[in-house]
């Protein structure tokens, strides 16, 4: 990686940092999205870096707050997880080897699914949803961590919907966030799928990580969180498409 594309990569993890600490997710969206459109690293690395940060600034954020965890729900998500992680890291696998193009169509269709799903006015649920729903939406999100590390929309969508306490939904989302990531980092660290170069830009990246975001959480800025998450949300639709528009012309090439 050369002196411009550290810098680059270096900016594309502040700008995911910032994503993460003002909505509460987006890191791994925005880090594979604008890493993966300029391609400063395989899109592999870059899900194993998002898991490795990702799982590390939730361990930071659990800190004290595991009175407000719904077991329950924990339980179920992650019940529903397990086999969707395995199929979405089976499956970078076998698309990082064999069709990379069809692979960052998907990282960006991920990414336009995502924000619109984070953007979807959500009603709240008169009562709760059943454990085969909290199951179900584990796997989908499941699905998304095994292949670019990216299961929280999902989540996000879910849980704000329950009829529980804004705390308890919080630390509940991010507990599950992490045993997700951890169960990936598990997943590849056996069959060799995380690399050295993973290993190195996530040394590169931590630093920066953990100071921005406690920069942030001591000084944050006055904007309000929906007019964020728009702003945040228009910056992956428009990452989506550059990933996606390229990529298609290419397969369309005669």
């Amino acid at each position: 990686m050369t002196l411009l594309q550290t810098a680059l990569f270096l900016l594309c993890v502040a700008l995911a940092t910032c994503a993460q600490s003002l909505t509460g997710f987006a890191f791994a969206l925005i880090l594979l999205g604008l890493a993966g459109l300029l391609e400063l690293a395989p899109l592999a690395d870059l899900a194993n870096v998002a898991t490795v940060l990702g799982l590390a600034n939730a361990l930071v954020a659990l800190r004290g707050s595991s009175r407000a965890l719904d077991v329950p729900a924990f339980r179920d998500i992650t019940l529903g997880g397990v086999a969707g992680i395995l199929l979405g890291v089976v499956l970078l696998g076998w698309l990082s080897s064999n069709v990379t193009l069809v692979l960052r169509v998907l990282l960006g269709l991920t990414v336009i699914a995502c924000a619109l799903v984070v953007l979807m006015e959500t009603a709240a649920l008169r009562e709760r949803s059943s454990a085969s729903a909290f199951r179900f939406w584990g796997a989908i999100s499941g699905l998304l961590t095994g292949l670019f590390a990216t299961g929280g929309p999902p989540l996000v969508y879910h849980f704000y919907r329950q009829p529980m306490a804004l705390k308890t939904v919080r630390d509940t989302l991010v507990a599950t966030l992490a045993a997700s990531s951890l169960l990936r980092l598990l997943m590849v660290l056996p069959t060799g799928q995380f690399s050295g170069n993973a290993l190195k830009l996530s040394l590169l990246a931590a630093p920066l990580v953990f100071g921005l975001s406690w920069w942030l959480e001591r000084h944050p800025p006055g904007w309000s969180r929906a007019a964020v998450l728009k702003l945040v949300c228009a910056l992956l639709l428009l990452t989506g498409a550059g990933l996606i528009v390229p990529a298609v012309l290419l397969i369309l090439k005669p």
